[in-house]
């Protein structure tokens, strides 16, 4: 046998390997997989997990639809405090290094005390800066070892440190229930501190919420109303007040300082569901030197109790609640706080100077001030969370791919930030995304909004509300509709532009929520208005003004340019919209109408295949006026090419990531195929193979990043043949709402592995590390198109309903499925043998009226007399090809 020198020093090297694990194992006593808190909580549905890598960007907006929100961060701070009608990046209010925050403390039978924050470690991009780290909150004790868990909204913070005697984790969320506007717009954060004790002796904690009373302030630096006055003059007089009612105790935040017509005036409440063991203080010592943070650090830090400070008269002045519990040995206590605000007056995204600017909001209709939000929350909090619950844990059930059901729920966040916003009337209105300090661009822009399928699948009244905005109060005698809404309403039509895509995408929406609805006075009050949009299509100098149905005219489009000649973009969203003005005229008896919309639709989709198609994709035939005097003027936005004539900022021979989006939206309507359908997966194969980047190195970017390095994405355009020498701006970036367009039609069109690959792609640029999984940004966070993500709970369910016909259709494949209309929601089990299928359709909200029950390529079954299901309950029946039985 050889000698084997080195093995006295293999054998020492495992030694200490071994020894270092065992040491780490020792250490991971209190962190590691035994303890119940290194898991999230089994009540609340989990679909992602972010470790300690992967938290710095996180922030989950909590607050309600159209009210505004502060977001939980990956290590459990609160950040981005949007509460005060207008977005706020970054935002933190701030009482020296101090904002908001959480701290707990752990007291053992013999004395000791531990107090940290109730946050993770600040991250490391945080630490340098010409005075010492920046970061809020970075001077106090926190816990070394933290993971988040999430299926939004719900928010879950584990933490653990080796020196704690208990572990804690945060269960965070904002009510979000499918088809109950009221329930998912509520402004408040509802955070529940979960504590669990790992020793083998009781011990006494306290977790304590510490806050400024930032009134007047929005982070957007302005300090006047929109008549130019100061907001406040001589200090805000800020004041906190202690109250106490039955079932809540907290503070509650106002001024006397601040304008009462400004935008941040408002209130704030920090409470407290606990009922004993609560102290308090409204104010901390006046500021100077770090001797405030060190008063109520050495008080708290003493026995988690607060002993009271007189108030100082300061700006904003720091006020703090703590709860004190016993926890016996290995169990748990929950401490439960909300966070409330209420600010109502939100101001026009056009202003003129004058009192109609206020706009308000209709979230504070519905509460008197932050107090009432909070005791109005309290008494109904267990059965928002049972609803919420009930609604994630349904979604993330489902057979739908892991990433694609991350990809539309995650992205529903963007309803509850400020992009979105109502109307105290009720009415639903959107940004295209919000901006670091301002909503940006603004009119709930037609030609954005029509990607998202989202608002109409789970909110259908917001949904109907946007189309009563777009067809009875945008849309002029002569058809055209502005394709951004000023407001108030009496100035909607003050825009005067058209968008080509914008106007007829509306059309669409507008058949499809006639049918998810099944409400024909909604088609009945509008169609007049719709028929007059289309009609504007065929004026002198407009977009197809030789009624042939193919647009040739000057389109401006969400490209923010004007397209001149034939394009499949525009080309499909014609076509769309003829066929669905088609149905729409024949359901109200205008069969003359209807015929020629058939007529424009066959041709128009004939010339397109015959003509724009090349083999691969479809192409743009750019198709310069012979002056502008040709142009109707309202087509003309300017932002386009200087000379119409010699138009640059063209599509030209590219290939188009969303080139099919009226084809995705045409099969989300259950309309059809409106061109070729071998033509239809040919393009979107192509759009694959020229499109897709499996790596940004190589590729130069002349705009925007929102892919980087190693990341993979779909870029705008390619051209594979020649380019023009300045294409349409945006052909070398890279944006989601465009991307999950293109994936999702894969996905319609059986490509299910190259549109999974794609919204895979998203999802892992969103990762937590790079950026927040909570906010896909393209002009603007949490921007509108990038909800188009939940198109493809649809496109894998084959989900389809109607209200017209009290119709629902699924795909003839087996498994748990989620669906939605808009009214009700719930699941459908399809289990099927050889020549049957077991059907089990449950509602869990709304009600489902069905005359019949489609499984595609398989069978129907036929309700004679009807079939309806109310929430709560579910109905068995058998399909077959050709007998069912129910």
């Amino acid at each position: 046998m050889k000698s084997r020198p080195f093995l006295p020093l293999i054998v020492a090297v495992m030694a200490c390997l071994l020894c270092a694990a065992e040491t780490f194992a020792q250490d991971s006593v209190a962190i590691g997989p035994a303890t119940a808190l290194q898991d999230a909580s089994p009540a609340w549905p989990v679909l992602k997990h972010y470790d300690q890598q992967h938290l710095a960007r996180i922030a989950l907006p909590l607050g309600g639809i159209g009210t505004g929100t502060v977001s939980l961060g990956g290590r459990g701070d609160l950040r981005d405090w949007e509460i005060m009608n207008r977005p706020a990046k970054g935002f933190v209010p701030m009482r020296g290094s101090l904002g908001p925050f959480f701290a707990v403390l752990a007291k053992t039978p013999d004395g000791k005390t531990l107090a940290k924050a109730a946050e993770g470690p600040i991250d490391v991009s945080a630490y340098e800066n010409s005075h010492g780290s920046t970061a809020p909150n970075h001077g106090l004790p926190r816990f070394r070892n933290c993971s988040f868990a999430t299926a939004y909204p719900l928010g879950q913070v584990m933490l653990s440190d080796r020196d704690m005697p208990m572990d804690l984790r945060l269960e965070a969320f904002n009510p979000l229930v499918p088809a109950d506007p009221e329930a998912s717009g509520i402004p408040v954060a509802v955070l529940r501190y979960v504590l669990r004790n790992k020793t083998d002796q009781p011990l006494v904690a306290s977790v304590c919420g510490s806050m400024p009373n930032f009134v007047g302030i929005d982070g957007s630096g302005h300090t006047r109303d929109w008549k130019g006055d100061l907001v406040a003059t001589g200090g805000r007089a800020n004041r906190n007040h202690y109250r106490q009612t039955d079932g809540l105790r907290g503070i509650f935040m106002d001024s006397e300082g601040v304008a009462e017509r400004a935008e941040q005036w408002g209130s704030i409440a920090l409470v407290t569901t606990a009922s004993t063991g609560v102290t308090h203080r409204v104010s901390w010592i006046a500021s100077g030197w770090g001797r405030s943070p060190l008063d109520f650090w050495d008080d708290f830090s003493t026995d988690g109790k607060l002993d009271k400070r007189a108030p100082t008269g300061e700006d904003t002045p720091m006020a703090s609640l703590a709860v004190q519990v016993e926890i016996p040995a290995r169990q748990e206590k929950t401490i439960t706080f909300l966070i409330a605000w209420h600010f109502p007056n939100r101001m026009t995204w056009t202003p003129k100077g004058n009192d109609e600017d206020r706009i308000g909001n209709y979230y504070t209709t519905r509460y008197a001030d932050a107090w009432d939000v909070a005791e109005k929350v309290a008494g109904r909090l267990s059965r928002l969370e049972a609803d919420t619950v009930r609604f994630v844990k349904a979604f993330c059930d489902s057979d739908l791919p892991e990433v694609a059901k991350e990809a539309a729920l995650f992205n529903l966040s963007s309803l509850r930030s400020q992009t979105c916003f109502r109307t105290p009337d009720g009415r639903f209105y959107g940004f295209e995304g919000s901006s670091n300090r301002r909503g940006c661009c603004h009119g709930s822009c037609t030609h954005v909004w029509n990607y998202e399928h989202a608002t109409a699948f789970l909110f259908g009244s917001l949904a109907r509300s946007m189309r009563e905005v777009e067809f009875a109060h945008a849309t002029d005698e002569t058809g055209l509709m502005s394709f951004r809404v000023n407001l108030p309403l009496d100035r909607a039509r003050e825009y005067g532009k058209a968008a080509a895509d914008g106007q007829m995408g509306c059309i669409m929406k507008l058949y499809r929520d006639w049918q998810l609805s099944g409400d024909d006075r909604l088609l009945e009050s509008l169609w007049p208005h719709a028929k007059r949009a289309l009609e504007f299509c065929w004026i002198e100098g407009g977009w197809d003004a030789d009624k042939d149905g193919v647009m040739d005219g000057c389109q401006h489009n969400t490209m923010d340019v004007e397209y001149y000649g034939p394009n499949p973009q525009m080309g499909l969203w014609y076509l769309g919209a003829l066929r669905a003005a088609e149905e729409m005229a024949r359901h109200q008896g205008d069969t003359a109408f209807a015929t020629t919309c058939r007529r424009l639709f066959e041709n128009g989709s004939r010339w397109i295949d015959e003509n724009l198609f090349n083999g691969e994709y479809y192409e743009h035939h750019i198709r310069p006026p012979k002056d502008r005097s040709a142009i109707a003027p309202a087509l003309l936005v300017g932002m386009g090419a200087a000379d119409p004539t010699k138009p640059d900022y063209q599509l030209g021979s590219g290939c188009l990531v969303d080139q099919l989006v009226g084809q995705y939206t045409a099969h989300v309507c259950g309309l059809g195929y409106l061109v070729q359908p071998d033509h239809v997966r040919k393009t979107l194969a192509s759009i694959m193979k020229y499109n897709y980047r499996d790596g940004m190195h190589d590729h130069f970017n002349c705009m925007r990043s929102f892919a980087m390095g190693d990341e993979s994405a779909l870029l705008m355009a390619s051209y594979p043949k020649d380019r023009p020498e300045n294409p349409f701006p945006y052909f070398s970036e890279v944006m989601t709402g465009f991307e999950y367009t293109a994936a999702i039609g894969m996905l319609q069109e059986g490509l299910i592995d190259e549109g999974l690959t794609c919204i895979a792609n998203i999802r892992d640029r969103y990762d937590g590390r790079r950026r927040s999984p909570f906010d896909e940004a393209e002009c603007g966070h949490h921007y509108a198109r990038a909800m188009a993500s939940w198109a493809a709970v649809p496109a894998l369910t084959g989900f389809l309903y109607s209200g017209v016909d009290r119709t629902i259709t699924f795909a003839n494949t087996e498994g748990n499925h989620f669906w939605s209309n808009g009214d009700a929601w719930g699941t459908c089990a399809i289990e099927r043998t050889s020549d049957s299928a077991k059907i089990t359709m449950a509602v869990l909200a709304g009600r489902l009226d069905l005359a019949e029950f489609r499984l595609t390529g398989f069978g129907n079954r036929a309700f004679g007399d009807g079939l309806q299901i109310e929430a709560g309950r579910q109905a068995q029946f058998q399909v077959s090809g050709s007998a069912s039985t129910y």
